[in-house]
């Protein structure tokens, strides 16, 4: 009997009410110890300092729909200079009443780019639907055919060329960077040479000075008559820029692969070819996911710098409507929306990464 009562005693004695619940978890986190709870009150304190003013800027005083003149008698922030000129910073020069075709051709680009991060719908399938999604895309931006009224590509810009040039920019440079990585570990020697000197050279000059030499320089170097796309060029610099730096962070993949792994798959009577591509190239690829996304996400932001060779891109688009004089002044706000815009796509990208990397490990 007394045993029983002691057991009793013991299952009715609880932790203390400091200890645990919400209590218990801003004990342990924010006031463990003298150091962190002072570190805790000073960053409540600038919390308080800063969080208040900001939201009366940017919500409470901040003006939305009107001219530049009534933002400037506003205490706040003036988001009417993304309001009133939303269409032009999205989609640039290219004209105002066909400007429903990019919208469409972002949109399929957006539904394409949902399903495939699902891996259940990596099927041949979704390969047909990329080809002809990318024949429609450029049908609809390019036009000229099936009563589309042809638009040149001088006047594409926003955020069509900025997903133009990061999508396709860095889906092309990510099997190109694997390609090269294979070559710099190949056994052939001029094979070799030539892949060390191409990422040792592209690695060493900035982006800046690629898209330099492909608007500006490259074109002296062609015949008389011949011209290449801007877009285009700009496209290829971004290209084999991003694919120098993939090749070795996948260099890294493959050196970090056993003896064992290249053993097993010649004692199953596997070429090179099958032994990269079943073997090798799964795993070493798998472990350096996290260096390869940050890379892509660079590459992604890179695309900013084509500012400089006169391509419209968002950037582009933001700065001539903060040329117009009614603008002046309210860059600010400006550059926040395009600062959101770029983080949704870093932020998707990243967050893509660390789903595949989970399902992934599951597998093992």
């Amino acid at each position: 009997m007394e045993s029983i009562a002691e057991n009793t005693a013991v299952e009715d004695i609880k932790p203390p009410v400091t200890s645990v619940g919400v209590i218990g978890w801003l004990r342990t986190n924010l006031f463990d110890g003298w150091f962190n709870s002072l570190l805790t009150i000073l960053i409540l304190l600038c919390f308080y300092k800063v969080i208040p003013p900001l939201v009366r800027w940017a919500f409470v005083d901040s003006v939305w729909f009107s001219d530049g003149g009534v933002c400037r008698d506003a205490g706040g922030a003036c988001w009417s200079v993304i309001t009133a000129n939303f269409r032009f910073i999205i989609f640039g020069f290219y004209p105002y009443e066909l400007q429903w075709r990019p919208l469409i051709a972002m949109l399929i680009l957006f539904a394409l780019l949902f399903f495939s991060r699902d891996r259940k719908y990596w099927t041949k399938h979704l390969g047909y639907g990329w080809l002809l999604g990318l024949v429609v895309m450029g049908l609809l931006m390019k036009g000229g055919i099936f009563g589309l009224t042809a638009v040149e590509s001088t006047k594409w810009g926003g955020m069509p060329l900025t997903l133009l040039l990061s999508v396709f920019g860095l889906t092309a440079a990510y099997p190109l960077g694997v390609i090269l990585a294979l070559g710099r570990q190949s056994r052939m020697p001029a094979v070799k040479l030539l892949c060390v000197i191409y990422i040792e050279l592209i690695r060493g000059v900035p982006l800046i000075s690629l898209l330099f030499m492909g608007s500006i320089i490259f074109p002296l170097f062609l015949p008389e008559g011949i011209t290449i796309n801007k877009i285009l060029r700009a496209q290829i610099a971004i290209i084999l820029f991003t694919a120098a730096y993939i090749a070795e962070v996948v260099r890294g993949g493959l050196q970090g692969m056993s003896r064992g792994q290249y053993e097993a798959a010649e004692s199953i009577g596997l070429n090179y070819f099958l032994t990269m591509r079943l073997v090798i190239l799964p795993q070493a690829l798998k472990i350096v996911i996290p260096p390869t996304v940050s890379i892509l996400i660079s590459a992604f932001k890179d695309t900013s710098l084509v500012v400089i060779i006169a391509l419209f891109d968002l950037l582009k688009t933001t700065q001539t409507v903060l040329s117009n004089p009614e603008w002046l002044g309210f860059s600010r706000e400006a550059y926040i929306f395009i600062a959101l815009l770029y983080f949704l796509g870093c932020f998707s990208m990243a967050n893509y990464s660390r789903k595949l990397e989970k399902e992934l490990s599951r597998e093992n």
